[in-house]
């Protein structure tokens, strides 16, 4: 499954904007914001119970709210998602999962169009193109799934060792009970209890369903790449090392991004065997060049590779699935030839001013020069 509800319309790739963009429509009382995810003052819960004008003193402000209260939102915040009874049940038992939720969703978006930046297809995902694509079994669909099944586990065990969660906590160094583990900073991020939780989100559906099968599997990948690596830290005197405490930390989730994007370009279109009697599929045939496995009955080959079922299309000119690439920005020496598909590009001279020369002065700001220069900007001719 695809984690819905997020319509990403931010062209850059920076982090940093796209949640300044969320804060100043939340700002404003807009209610939902383009990344589709987070609600405005007019619709979030426990803004409707503080009802907060910015003027109050503060010993008005309730130190608490009531566990009623918290409870009733959110049970609205997970009623929003778009989820199925099992996940609205499962995203109720918590009241950090609807968070969680949300962020992943906005975090896999970014990811997904900073890997494909410079690319056809640059994770073009509002309105019609994002559904399109999901009905449909194409490597761009193998790695939304992907993606999005890589930021849920990432962001829940982050959840977990910063104690947002309720039913996980850090995932223990070796050796510490929990609490030693916070005071000496070996709180790992429980990727044990958050790829449990995304496998049993994101369930299996039934054997019969052909996609179904594709999706989970390549859910399934994006959750074993959502992998560890161990850090550790000395303590002692003078710098010494007599006791070292580890703990498990989650990999950069840009790693995590460029590892699904290999598996992207390297991805198995497999195919299904069909009962011609009945036209019901049955199991998916093996990629060609490869055995079945030895069972026989296994309904994907043995890999930890993404899978598709259907060619992609060009992306070349504007569709179902994407606005196309007339007019798009292109750097001529990389990527122009391919993405523009042939049609050439435009050359547009400008001159722009950047900072430069930047200097750090006493006490305490930043001073820069103001430097000009011309530039030319490549888009692709419709």
């Amino acid at each position: 499954m695809w984690l819905h509800g997020c319509q990403m319309d931010v062209p850059g790739l920076g982090h940093p904007s796209a949640q300044n963009r969320c804060r100043h429509h939340l700002a404003s009382g807009k209610g939902q914001l383009a990344c589709g995810c987070v609600y405005g003052a007019a619709s979030d819960p426990l803004m409707g119970i503080l009802r907060l004008t910015g003027s109050e003193p503060l010993t008005i402000l309730p130190l608490t709210l009531e566990p009623e209260a918290v409870a009733q939102a959110h049970y609205k915040a997970c009623d929003r998602l778009k989820l199925e009874r099992k996940q609205r049940r499962m995203c109720r038992r918590d009241p950090g999962v609807a968070e969680t939720l949300v962020e992943a969703v906005s975090m896999s978006a970014l990811e997904c169009q900073y890997q494909f930046r410079f690319e056809r297809w640059n994770c073009t995902l509002e309105g019609r193109y994002r559904a399109s694509l999901l009905k449909r079994g194409f490597k761009e669909t193998a790695f939304l799934y992907a993606i999005s099944s890589a930021g849920l586990t990432h962001a829940l065990a982050k959840a977990c060792s910063a104690g947002r969660m309720e039913r996980c906590t850090c995932d223990e160094a070796p050796d510490l009970e929990n609490r030693e583990a916070w005071q000496w900073g070996g709180c790992g991020d429980n990727l044990k209890y958050s790829s449990k939780f995304v496998k049993e989100f994101l369930g299996r559906r039934s054997s019969k369903d052909l996609r179904a099968r594709v999706d989970f599997h390549n859910n399934l990948v994006g959750v074993i790449k959502a992998g560890v690596e161990t850090t550790c830290k000395c303590h002692g005197v003078s710098g010494s090392c007599t006791v070292r405490t580890c703990w498990r930390q989650l990999a950069p989730f840009h790693e995590v991004g460029k590892r699904l994007k290999h598996k992207y370009e390297t991805a198995l279109k497999v195919g299904s065997t069909t009962n011609e009697a009945t036209g019901e599929a049955g199991a998916i045939s093996p990629p060609r060049g490869r055995a079945a496995g030895a069972g026989g009955g296994d309904p994907l080959p043995p890999t930890r590779e993404l899978v598709h079922l259907d060619d992609s299309p060009s992306f070349c000119v504007a569709g179902r699935f994407s606005p196309g690439t007339a007019g798009r920005r292109c750097h001529r020496e990389k990527n122009c030839e391919s993405i523009c598909c042939g049609r050439g590009h435009n050359t547009q001279s400008r001159v722009v001013t950047r900072p430069c020369q930047c200097q750090v002065r006493w006490c305490c700001y930043v001073e820069c020069r103001q430097c000009t220069q011309r530039e030319e900007v490549y888009t692709c001719k419709g």
